[in-house]
């Protein structure tokens, strides 16, 4: 196949992808599909039923709150970083507002509870203080993030179960916490939280879930819930969702405990795309460059951290084409480019290029660095045809600094 996939895109997606007008939006510019995020929740709402999990939305992987009223109809609410985030659920999704954060200050425990369906400590000692907080305050179901030591995760930037990691605790570092806190204390969690995958299928899952119940199965006796985190790529054709079921179930019946999945991406998984143009075409020491009107480093980190690749539409790996480019970014950041190209016409300035798979991790991450307009923000369906929701401009920069 000539042209670069976006991993496991299905044919019938690429097709539907394809059907968006680019021309007409802006430039840059995310574009949400609507039919094809509905076509993930409703995935994941099947899922839901067959399983008996309670299926959240993770705001720290899609965020696009214009989206929330399609969403809302199929999960069972949202989990979130920190204040901000749950503020947001609570005020365009609901109505399970789940919290987690390495820390909170005592002040946004007091906030939150006022809302929160549940805050997940980091430690026993962050639970302490946040009982404490608590006092004279409605009290929120508690939960406490555990590290099975366990992961099947390859980039180690993504991986909550490296060695001296500082998400979650392990179990010997529970016990040597509670044999400073008062006899019962643990007595008082409600639920058992866990977060290890990042892109993963149901076997990474099932190996890491049996990791866990061997620490911690003593606790998981006596909680109401467990949370297995994020990072299942369920709507990904081939995903083994049987599998997934198997595991959920094994521990619902087992312990009779309701059983929480909080993906991000896989919600928003292969329904979006970043339209850009092309501003100027130049060369160094052979290297056919296009300047975009993006950036890598402002609007797709990920491409420079994880590292990784965008597809595009049209485009090849170098060499497949006739015609190779290097893509660069608006910024000052030497590095900041998206990555080497090929397509079968030369590229002109003003020319539009379709990025692939640009909704999770994307909008949540951009910045402004070097005072880069934020890409505007679309939704498309094939009933309502193309809506741009948000644009934006000089006062976004200018407002979050002093």
């Amino acid at each position: 196949m000539a042209q670069d996939p976006t991993p496991a895109l299905s044919e019938a997606r690429l097709q539907a992808l394809k059907g968006i007008p680019t021309r007409d939006a802006p430039s840059p510019g995310y574009v949400v599909h609507l039919d094809l995020l509905e076509q993930n929740c409703r995935l994941l709402s099947e899922l839901s039923q067959r399983s008996g999990a309670k299926i959240l939305l993770a705001l720290k992987g899609f965020a696009c709150h214009s989206t929330f009223p399609l969403i809302r109809r199929y999960l069972s609410g949202t989990t979130s970083s920190g204040l901000h985030e749950a503020l947001l659920a609570h005020e365009t999704f609901g109505p399970e507002v789940h919290v987690y954060s390495v820390a909170f200050k005592p002040e946004e425990v007091r906030q939150l509870s006022r809302f929160a369906h549940s805050l997940v400590f980091n430690s026993a000692q962050q639970m302490a203080r946040g009982l404490a907080a608590l006092e004279g305050h409605r009290r929120p179901e508690l939960g406490l993030r555990v590290n099975p030591e366990y992961s099947e995760v390859d980039t180690p930037l993504y991986d909550p179960c490296s060695p001296a990691s500082r998400l979650g605790t392990t179990r010997a570092a529970l016990d040597r916490s509670l044999e400073d806190l008062p006899v019962g204390f643990i007595d008082q969690l409600d639920g058992l939280h866990f977060h290890a995958l990042c892109e993963q299928d149901a076997d990474a899952l099932e190996h890491t879930a049996d990791a866990f119940e061997a620490k911690f199965e003593d606790l998981i006796a006596k909680v109401k819930w467990l949370n297995f985190g994020g990072g299942h790529h369920i709507t990904r054709p081939g995903y083994d969702v049987e599998r997934l079921i198997r595991v959920v179930q094994r521990f619902r019946e087992k312990y009779d405990v309701d059983v929480y999945l909080e993906p991000g991406e896989a919600v928003a998984l292969h329904t979006g795309i970043l339209v850009v143009s092309v501003m100027d075409l130049i060369e160094a020491n052979g290297q056919a460059i296009a300047i975009l009107d993006s950036s890598a480093t402002c609007h797709m980190p990920d491409v420079l951290e994880m590292p990784y690749r965008p597809a595009i539409l049209g485009g090849g790996e170098p060499g497949v084409f006739a015609h190779s480019y290097r893509l660069g970014g608006m910024s000052c950041l030497a590095g900041d480019s998206v990555g080497d190209y090929s397509f079968p016409e030369p590229l002109k300035v003003g020319q539009r290029l379709v990025f692939l798979d640009m909704s999770h991790y994307t909008m949540v991450k951009t910045s402004t660095f070097n005072g880069v307009p934020l890409p505007a923000i679309s939704l498309y369906s094939e009933s309502k045809g193309l809506q741009t929701v948000r644009r934006f401009g000089y006062a976004d920069y200018r407002d979050r600094l002093s």
